[in-house]
């Protein structure tokens, strides 16, 4: 009985190692930027406030991801919403760029940065949970 429960949980571990790697480095990122939105943002080329609201979003979402992680079977639709969000996160990253900010340097270099890493957990998570479907 427990090899049945082991196989049958056993596709989930990738998806949910990877939802929780996503969790500590969105609710890290998101806990830098709430507490250090100042010297980021200096550093960045973004101001403190929108600084500031991203992070705490971004430690928000960051343990909800880490509550879906912690789910022997995380919801299918949940997970969705999780790779959509994080493709929707991408976009405007490097719409920002483009739009809102003014970056200095080290923003155009961290910017588009944290978006490719947030692609590849997209790109991760998308195939983690096809391969849970087979």
């Amino acid at each position: 009985m427990s090899a049945t429960l082991l196989t049958a949980r056993a596709p989930q571990a990738p998806l949910r190692r990877l939802l929780a790697l996503d969790a500590v480095v969105t609710g890290g990122n998101g806990l830098a930027y709430a507490l250090f939105a100042g010297p980021l943002g200096r550093l960045l080329g973004v101001e403190r406030t929108p600084l500031l609201v991203l992070g705490v979003l971004l430690a928000g979402y960051g343990a909800a991801v880490g509550l879906l992680a912690s789910r022997a079977r995380p919801a299918p639709g949940l997970v969705m919403a999780v790779i959509e969000i994080n493709c929707a996160w991408v976009a405007l990253s490097l719409l920002s760029l483009l739009l809102w900010f003014e970056p200095t340097t080290a923003g155009l270099v961290w910017i588009p940065a944290q978006a490719v890493v947030v692609a590849g957990f997209a790109v991760l998570q998308w195939a983690a949970r096809g391969s849970r479907a087979q």
